[in-house]
């Protein structure tokens, strides 16, 4: 096999993109990787979940040391913001990350091959002014902001997330469109360091498609945490001047319009596949309405050979999710098998507290007409939430009213990202909300609000 040959060339270097390719590597596949950023990790690493994890736990320090640990018995003086600093922190940790992939690459013999790709023709990749054959080419581009009519992105006073993670000062007043996870949380982030944060939703409530019940406790924290909300409200201009951005704004159900002013506006209505480059058209490959790439079971498209994965497909569109279908491909062209329960894949929110769900909410349960039971535990009611001062939020586990299968698990509360892990491997494994209950939990820990969830569905919690 020539250089310019490989038995698998993944386009996409991104969490879906890289871990498919190591995988393929650790197979004996001969495998390359295309990717035009000057590092690798895609947005993930680069300007999306690492980024803003490492500002997110930065400005939880900041608030922290600014309003928190005195009740500690903890007395830091005046407490100061040095967001260079902290923009260093962000940076750093992005950089370690980026380089950790490049190590992989080398250790597992990978080929960087920089540039666009673009897909010539079956099992042809072109980047740059060369072209690789690959016997199997795996689309792994990810997603690309979305923005709205009459709103441009300028980065600077309009910016998309990756903008947000740039600011070089704090805004007086930042505006958020869209009350889903990206915006709940880089608002949080400049809340913390001193901005007046309004959030724009044009429905009736934050974080759609979560349980409703945990969508209103998220809000009701929030907003005690010091941001403003919109709901119901459509953006239908923003107007640049040097003195800030005007808004234009409407209710969702029509009405007389509003203006807001503020220094900053961040648009975080989502994303959308990544796919407009490579030349998909051109070889055949079908795309959905979405723009997203058409695959079967096996992510297979319609042109033999071609595969995707990742955000540029049907479902959520996250890290883990993409990396677990890089691991099933990479494993399908070794001629094994693999599969991907999409209902069992969990999502987090990094706000503080934290956010976490797995599997069917109560409003689906009801839409499909599935009988069920809720067990529900106050983090007020458990010790360690307690001596950490962090005693906001709740679990609730959802199980079926005849078989006791969990069917669903959504916590809100301290650590919840980590806390939901115990649940969906439970599910997993088609459990019932009775192991979960008989499994001895350390004492005292905040898992035990998951025990007592459990024991809660069969109403018999011993802590409430």
């Amino acid at each position: 096999m020539s250089k310019e040959s490989y038995d698998v060339i993944v386009i996409g270097s991104g969490p879906g993109g890289y871990v498919c390719a190591i995988r393929c590597a650790q197979l004996g596949l001969k495998t390359a990787c295309v990717e035009k950023r000057d590092t690798l990790g895609g947005t993930c690493l680069n300007v999306g979940c690492i980024p803003s994890k490492a500002l997110l736990q930065a400005s939880e320090k900041y608030e922290e040391a600014e309003k928190h640990l005195q009740a500690f018995g903890v007395k830091t003086g005046n407490v100061s913001l040095d967001l260079k600093t902290m923009m260093k922190h962000k940076d750093d940790v992005v950089g370690s990350n980026t380089q950790g992939i490049e190590y992989l690459f080398k250790k597992n013999k990978i080929d960087w091959l920089k540039g666009e790709g673009t897909i010539e023709a079956k099992g042809k990749v072109k980047v740059g002014k060369t072209t690789y054959e690959a016997k199997h080419i795996v689309i792994a581009t990810g997603s690309d902001v979305v923005s709205l009519p009459n709103i441009e992105i300028d980065e600077k006073q309009i910016v998309s997330s990756t903008g947000a993670l740039e600011l070089t000062k704090v805004p007086k007043k930042l505006a958020v469109i869209g009350g889903g996870v990206i915006g709940l949380e880089m608002g949080c982030v400049w809340s913390r360091l001193g901005a007046e944060v309004t959030v724009i939703e044009f429905l009736d409530r934050i974080l759609p498609g979560m349980d409703g019940e945990i969508s209103k406790e998220a809000q009701k924290i929030l907003k005690k945490q010091g941001l403003n909300f919109k709901l119901k409200t459509k953006v239908l201009e923003a107007k640049t001047s040097k003195s800030g951005v005007k808004l234009k704004l409407e209710a969702a159900a029509g009405g007389d319009a509003e203006t807001l002013d503020v220094d900053t506006v961040l648009v975080a209505i989502g994303r959308k596949a990544f796919t407009d480059k490579l030349g998909l058209e051109k070889v055949g490959v079908k795309t959905d309405e979405r723009g997203r790439v058409e695959v079967d079971h096996k992510f297979k498209t319609n042109v033999d050979g071609i595969y995707a994965i990742g955000d540029v497909i049907a479902g959520p569109m996250l890290a883990h999710k993409a990396e677990d279908e890089g691991v099933i491909l990479a494993e399908m062209l070794d001629g094994q098998s693999g599969h991907i329960d999409y209902n069992l894949i969990p999502g987090v929110v990094y706000t503080w507290p934290e956010v976490a769900n797995v599997g069917k909410t109560e409003e689906q349960l009801k839409e499909e007409g599935v009988a069920y039971k809720v067990g529900k535990f106050p983090f007020s009611a458990n010790g360690r939430a307690r001596a950490m001062n962090a005693t906001d939020g709740f679990v609730k586990i959802i199980a079926d009213a005849k078989t006791d299968k969990v069917l669903g698990g959504h916590i809100i509360g301290p650590e919840a990202g980590t806390l939901i892990s115990e649940i969906v491997t439970v599910m997993e494994f088609g459990g019932a909300s009775e192991d979960i209950a008989r499994i001895c939990h350390a004492h005292p820990t905040l898992e035990e609000a998951i025990k007592e969830a459990a024991l809660a569905v069969d109403k018999r919690p011993l802590h409430i």
